[in-house]
């Protein structure tokens, strides 16, 4: 097995797929930006509001991938083990003679259960969600009337974007990253082409409409992939019984499922709390830094989405080689991911440090934000170094679903993050210095992140396979 091969086989697909998610954020932005009516920090500042209320739910759901994905991944791994002590030794066998038992199609299945219900669920308590959120959020009235308005129309699309992500973990789990690769690559297409289009013929609901209508296209497309590829139609019940698989466990109990997406519950709400904790701060401070800080935010996570590439390709790896029991295979997996990722942090250190300020005019053409924003620049070359190592942990314990180590390592940051903040703020005299004080927080959240997660890689990674 060439493992650069595999891990560039499962990357590649994924960074294509990624690197158009920020595209579709930053779209946005742009399409809100040059609309009329409105000043562009406004707009901007009602995208952002409204996209931030999304995150708010649709993060607490993030266990709907990240287990999706470990669970799939260490099944793929017994399945190829199975195969080779029938002498096949994983060559031959097809997506629907994985799936054939039933157990990697009820993964799937349990997992778009919860989607869905959960979807459903959300849109009937729509109105309820937007109250509480603004009782929390401090912003001008027009950016609340305008995230309000974009919020109502988007929620309709809450069932399919959160059955996607049980469709994103379950492929990678399986080593396939091109089916996901077409499914995000349609979204994000049908939703940069509809949301120009529909900005330009209605004004701003039309960018929420765009988003409603790309995600149940790529929902549509992920049960077609799902029925051709791999003979699993979620109409369908399927013969077997679901695998459950944690760190130390082929088989446990449908309590241990359970326990899984507990901890990685909680480990969303550690997210949740850095990142609308960001927003909501930024918010106080005005319209013009609420829109300067959402940019600054959209290119810092720009290179999480192409590390996150190699993080998939060391989450699914990881799981396949746990389910094998192959302690070297895991070894080589982290130590090669790593080396792809560093090499991927010297790129983004370059860009940002000659790109700067050019890619902050693609934003926007409000002077006054492009002015505004040169001064946090600097914040940029931080991004890499620092985010490098948290971003391909995450893929790594995903795939051996150490999620109590998960669950952790984001509470700890979570803390680290509001720490930073309120021992700083009573000293921040200006918006600038308070926004400067914000990316500290956020950098010490990313710090403490990548450090927990490596001192606990060898005990929570290798005590999974040594108990088998």
């Amino acid at each position: 097995m060439n493992l650069n091969k595999n891990i560039l086989r499962l990357a590649v697909p994924s960074i294509l797929a990624n690197i158009t998610v920020p595209l579709v954020g930053m779209v946005d932005m742009a399409v809100a930006g040059h609309l009329p009516g409105s000043s562009a920090a406004a707009l901007i500042g009602g995208i952002t509001i409204g996209t931030m209320l999304f995150d708010l739910l649709y993060w607490n759901f993030g266990f709907l991938r990240v287990g999706t994905g470990g669970l799939t991944a260490q099944a793929f791994g017994r399945k190829l083990t199975a195969f080779a002590s029938n002498d096949e030794r994983g060559v031959g066998y097809n997506g629907k003679d994985l799936c054939a038992d039933g157990e990697l199609g009820g993964i799937l299945k349990r997992a778009l259960r919860i989607a869905v219900l959960s979807g459903l669920a959300l849109i009937a308590l729509q109105w309820v969600v937007v109250k509480l959120a603004f009782l929390l959020v401090d912003c001008s009235p027009e950016v609340q009337t305008l995230a309000s308005q974009y919020f109502y129309i988007r929620i309709w699309a809450a069932p399919a974007t959160l059955s996607l992500f049980a469709f994103k973990g379950w492929f990678i789990g399986l080593q396939d990253t091109v089916r996901p690769m077409a499914a995000d690559l349609l979204v994000n297409g049908i939703n940069i082409g509809a949301s120009i289009l529909l900005g330009m013929l209605i004004g701003f609901p039309g960018i929420a409409l765009g988003t409603l209508l790309a995600q149940w296209s790529g929902f549509l497309y992920c049960v077609v992939a799902a029925r051709r590829r791999y003979g699993v139609s979620i109409l369908k019940e399927t013969p077997g019984q679901a695998g459950d698989v944690m760190a130390g466990s082929d088989r446990p109990s449908e309590l241990s499922f359970f326990a899984l997406n507990r901890d990685l519950f909680l480990r969303s709400i550690g997210m949740i709390a850095v990142y609308i904790g960001f927003t909501v701060i930024s918010a106080r401070y005005g319209d013009l830094m609420l829109a300067v800080s959402a940019i600054l935010m959209k290119l810092l996570m720009f290179f999480s989405y192409f590390t996150d590439g190699f993080a998939y390709a060391g989450e699914a790896l990881t799981g396949r080689f746990i389910g094998e029991g192959s302690v070297d295979g895991v070894r080589s997996t982290v130590r090669q991911t790593f080396l792809w990722g560093t090499g991927m942090a010297v790129f983004f250190m370059l860009l940002y440090g000659l790109g700067g300020t050019p890619i902050l005019r693609l934003m926007t053409e409000d002077a006054t934000v492009v002015n505004a924003g040169r001064q946090f620049l600097p914040w940029l070359l931080l991004m890499p170094f620092i985010g490098c190592p948290a971003f391909v942990w995450d893929g790594i314990f995903i795939g051996a679903t150490a999620s109590k180590d998960l669950r952790n390592s984001t509470l700890l940051c979570a803390v680290g993050f509001f720490a930073v903040w309120f021992a700083g703020e009573r000293y921040m005299s200006t918006p600038e210095s308070a926004i400067h004080l914000l990316m500290a927080a956020y950098f010490m959240h990313l710090f403490i992140r990548a450090a927990y997660l490596t001192v606990r890689y060898k005990k929570a990674i290798f005590s999974g396979i040594s108990s088998r």
